[in-house]
């Protein structure tokens, strides 16, 4: 598999892997463990279980294969996401399509916390709601609102973000019962490492520097 503008690593298509037990707590608890919740963050409350982690996190972080989960737009940016899987250097890249450019732009990466640059609210669920069908990747908006969540910076989030979250994670398995937990924890976390600047520059505008590394 090949991402242009992204030269390193055996990539290997990861949409197939959505649909396993254990993927969104892999995904998704990290950003839960920087301490701070009266709740230690857990599994269950994306409906999975220790062994589900434990058994998709051998598959996820396989040095020998990265996945690649691509987000692709049917008008504006798209986004990639990729499991960067060397050894002693495990981490998550985060990169950025733009419509005519023949090659994507890294943006952000997260290695035990979030660095680079990230989107607001507004750009986040523009790129979610805008699937190529015709391109290859994740073509359901909850899955990609969820694969995008990690890129949020905007320490004003809109007062729907919430009960948007709390939809998407119900859509993709998370249990009612625990859904409105899960999406506050995310949340407050997102806000409390938030650090978009009034005067930084989108990357989705193409002039914002990339995360590099």
């Amino acid at each position: 598999m090949l991402i242009k503008g992204y030269d390193v690593g055996p990539l290997v298509p990861g949409e197939p892997l959505l649909d396993r037990p254990g993927f969104w707590s892999n995904y998704l608890l990290a950003m839960c463990s920087g301490g701070g919740c009266a709740e230690r963050p857990v599994p269950e409350w994306f409906g999975e279980d220790g062994a589900d982690v434990d058994s998709l996190s051998e598959v996820l972080f396989d040095p020998e294969h990265w996945p690649v989960f691509r987000v692709p737009t049917d008008d504006g940016p798209g986004a990639v996401v990729i499991y960067r899987n060397l050894d002693d250097d495990y981490g998550t890249d985060y990169l950025i399509t733009h419509p005519g450019r023949r090659y994507a732009e890294q943006i952000a990466s997260w290695d035990g916390g979030f660095s680079g640059a990230g989107l607001t609210w507004p750009e986040l669920t523009r790129i979610a709601d805008n699937p190529s069908l015709a391109d290859e990747g994740v073509q359901d908006t909850a899955t990609r609102l969820l694969l995008l969540l990690p890129l949020l910076t905007d320490p004003d989030v809109q007062e729907t973000a919430s009960a948007r979250l709390i939809a998407a994670l119900t859509a993709t398995g998370t249990p009612q019962d625990t859904a409105a937990i899960a999406a506050e924890h995310l949340l407050v976390h997102l806000a409390r490492r938030s650090h978009h600047d009034p005067t930084w520059t989108s990357p989705l505008s193409g002039r914002g520097p990339g995360a590099g590394r």
